[in-house]
């Protein structure tokens, strides 16, 4: 075999912007670079050009370079992001607590981790990479759902186990999750704890995702619970206010003893922090029937004295408008009591009739004040025996008591009728009864 020619031999033709043009012997025209020409060499110089194969160093690129791969392929090859396992936490009637250990991403980047209830997309939750729970609210009691977590990163993208829950319904108690604060009585504490043992509810000195209620007697801070705000020991704790933030409902622990004693979820107006509870005998030892239902005779006895030691209410009676005047013959006759007057009850039910006529009440026998008797005059003497009879007669006549005028009462003007009218209209908007209406002549 012929031994390959190491040098060949050109004849330099031109330099240009430092590129030079190099002829061969059988008319081969290359592109060389001038810098790598000898020193001094110009156009028509002849130069040997030598090309020999470097075995070394193309082993030890080629070595650097499957090293390279080998680590890529370590690094970002051997290892993939993990499709993220999700749990249920706790259960209530309305709400979901849901939580999943740390995503493991690998080599990827996050991009979103999304929660599905029902295969629709529900919310982003923040913070993926230090978030490992969230609580779902505004459910339906007694409801199924389906949930799935979602998780898409540059490597791909990659679903969750989905878990199919059912919500509580009322009686079933299981789900509270009490966190409990400053209760001034350990006796109803210790009460409170059984109950929820025997609930199958849970509870903890601390706020936590699934906690339900705040219970406590007083908002000051414990040792066994929250942290005192401002280094004052009867200031809110901190984990009062926490659950003020929140919208944690503030309970007291009677309501417990409501629910374990009912056997359901008892509401929880009535049993809120500074309200008195409806029932405060739960911790306490229920009274038989009958000392709950029969008053004591004590008692009985009591109310009896104090309704005797009362003063027997006066009713007032209406002023009398008539006075003793002179007998005459008119006045030997009774007087007819006035006929009874019907019951006028009117009540407002919504609409109005446009017919509608006030009715009209029937006038009591008008009662003519007496006329206040004249100053006599001195009359011319009679004759002996008219003066005899007439003095027969006033000895016969029984004496009749004046009446002085300034003694005489006289009753109130009547209502005009715009004020009837506005007290009716006040009685058919509060919806009371009609008072008797008296007219009374004055002249």
């Amino acid at each position: 075999m012929a031994r390959a020619q190491d040098s060949f031999t050109f004849t330099v033709g031109k330099l240009d912007a430092g590129m030079a043009i190099l002829l061969g012997d059988r008319a081969h025209l290359i592109e060389f670079p001038s810098v790598l020409l000898p020193p001094g060499a110009t156009t028509g110089s002849i130069v040997n050009i030598s090309v020999h194969r470097n075995v070394a160093q193309e082993r030890k690129r080629d070595h650097e370079f499957w090293s390279l791969q080998e680590d890529i392929l370590e690094t970002f090859g051997s290892q993939s992001p993990e499709n993220p396992q999700l749990e249920v936490r706790n259960v209530t009637q309305t709400s979901v607590t849901l939580e999943w250990p740390a995503i493991k991403l690998a080599s990827a980047k996050l991009r979103s981790l999304d929660i599905y209830k029902n295969s629709q997309r529900l919310a982003s939750i923040p913070n993926a990479l230090t978030n490992f729970s969230t609580k779902l609210s505004g459910l339906s009691v007694d409801t199924q759902y389906t949930f799935q977590l979602l998780l898409r990163t540059s490597a791909g993208t990659y679903p969750s186990n989905l878990i199919r829950v059912r919500t509580h319904t009322i009686a079933d108690t299981s789900g509270i999750s009490v966190c409990f604060a400053n209760v001034t009585d350990s006796v109803l504490l210790e009460n409170a704890k059984l109950a929820l043992k025997e609930m199958r509810a849970k509870w903890s000195d601390k706020i936590q995702i699934d906690t339900t209620h705040f219970v406590c007697t007083t908002p000051a801070v414990t040792p066994a619970g929250a942290q005192p705000a401002g280094g004052v020991a009867a200031a809110p704790g901190a984990e009062y206010q926490r659950a003020l933030q929140l919208s944690i409902p503030v309970v007291q622990p009677q309501w417990i003893l409501a629910c374990h004693s009912e056997k359901k979820m008892v509401p929880i107006s009535g049993y809120y922090l500074g309200v008195t509870p409806p029932n405060s005998g739960y911790s306490q030892r229920p009274q038989s029937m009958s000392q709950a239902s029969l008053p004591s005779s004590s008692a009985a006895h009591k109310h009896s004295a104090s309704r005797q030691s009362l003063p027997s209410i006066r009713r007032p009676t209406p002023p009398s408008a008539t006075t003793q005047g002179p007998i005459n013959e008119e006045d030997d006759e009774e007087e007819q009591p006035p006929p009874p007057k019907p019951e006028m009850k009117h009540k407002s039910n919504g609409t109005m009739d446009r017919n509608f006529k006030f009715p009209t009440s029937p006038t009591q026998a008008q009662v003519v004040p007496p006329v206040p008797s004249l100053p006599t005059q001195a009359r011319a003497p009679k004759p002996e025996h008219e003066a005899g009879s007439n003095r027969t007669n006033e000895d016969d006549m029984t004496p009749v008591a004046v009446v002085v005028p300034s003694s005489v009462e006289v009753p109130p003007p009547p209502p005009v009728e715009k004020e009837i009218r506005k007290s009716f209209v006040e009685s058919e908007d509060g919806e009371e009864e009609v008072g008797e209406t008296v007219e009374i002549d004055l002249r």
